[in-house]
């Protein structure tokens, strides 16, 4: 069976049954939304910002579907001097979301895919289409909502806490455990830890370190990139750099894409449709502390 074959059979074992089961919904239940985000994350490697516009398309109460872009915006390294930030559209991403939930558990499943869109030189995509599958467990208290999630991709994606500073092509999977607590009607803090494992080669794209103008100039030729470097070595037990710094594009081994850390932050809601975020995130793989913020607003159904 093809990887298409098994993704479109993955598909259909998700949607089947919230479609079956559902009740045909009120027509004020049915129907679209748009959303805007900005966010971004600053730390030593630089500051990557991200605004996405995201249409999504409610089915019944259990299945969405929803399409968007984002548009980047990244400040190269601190060490390099340099104040000027690059901007361009990223991979152009759509989606399945299926909830199910009850007494016990709400569950969460989010299938999502990009197109190459992005500009490569940039570090805004690595040239390939991705695929990322999530699923999530929670379950809320009067005060607090423990939470766990897990999924594979063939990327490393960006979070709600850590815009990513590159892009990435390469079997991942990826773990997440934390919990939400409510401090006051429309306040909340949270808690996390994370986790990204590698398998196989790995191509990292930075978005913090420019490419030389030479290769870009080649590029635009239709030459091979020149500014690829290989990354060996790695796998004798020693931490893997943050290739992302000083490369930008490296292939290498599953170390140089591993990764784990933890997150705190603040959430603020003043109404169902806005939201405001704050908060800071460690990697320790990476040796990065980040400040992050989010803003969303949301507005249709």
């Amino acid at each position: 069976m093809t990887c298409m074959n098994r993704t479109l059979l993955v598909v259909t074992l998700l949607l089947v049954p919230a479609f079956l089961n559902a009740e045909t919904p009120p027509e004020n239940e049915r129907g679209w939304s748009f959303a805007q985000r900005f966010q971004g994350s600053s730390n030593t490697a630089g500051v990557v910002l991200k605004t996405s516009s995201t249409a999504t398309y409610t089915f019944n109460e259990h299945v969405k579907a929803y399409a968007g872009v984002p548009i980047y915006f990244a400040r190269e390294t601190a060490a390099s001097g340099s104040t000027s930030f690059m901007n361009g559209i990223g991979n152009v991403y759509s989606g399945f979301l299926v909830t199910a939930e009850n007494s016990a558990i709400h569950y969460t499943s989010d299938l999502v895919g990009t197109a190459p869109t992005g500009d490569r030189t940039r570090g805004f995509s690595t040239g390939h289409a991705t695929v990322d599958w999530t699923n999530t467990f929670s379950h809320a208290f009067p005060v607090v909502t423990p939470y766990a999630s897990i999924g594979a991709a063939n990327t490393i994606s960006d979070t709600s806490f850590f815009v990513r500073p590159f892009s990435s092509k390469g079997l991942v999977g990826h773990y997440e455990a934390g919990a939400l607590v409510k401090v006051a009607p429309h306040v909340s803090v949270g808690g996390s830890g994370y986790g990204v494992r590698a398998t196989g080669e790995q191509q990292i794209v930075s978005k913090v370190v420019e490419q030389p103008a030479s290769s870009q100039q080649q590029s635009s030729q239709g030459g091979v990139l020149s500014t690829v470097t290989k990354a060996v070595g790695l796998g004798n037990g020693k931490k893997a750099p943050a290739v992302f710094e000083t490369q930008q594009e490296t292939l290498g081994p599953a170390e140089v894409a591993n990764d784990h850390g933890f997150s705190t932050w603040l959430t603020v809601r003043p109404t169902s449709s806005t939201d405001f975020q704050i908060g800071y995130s460690r990697s320790v793989t990476y040796q990065l502390n980040s400040l992050f913020f989010g803003v969303g607003l949301r507005i249709g159904h």
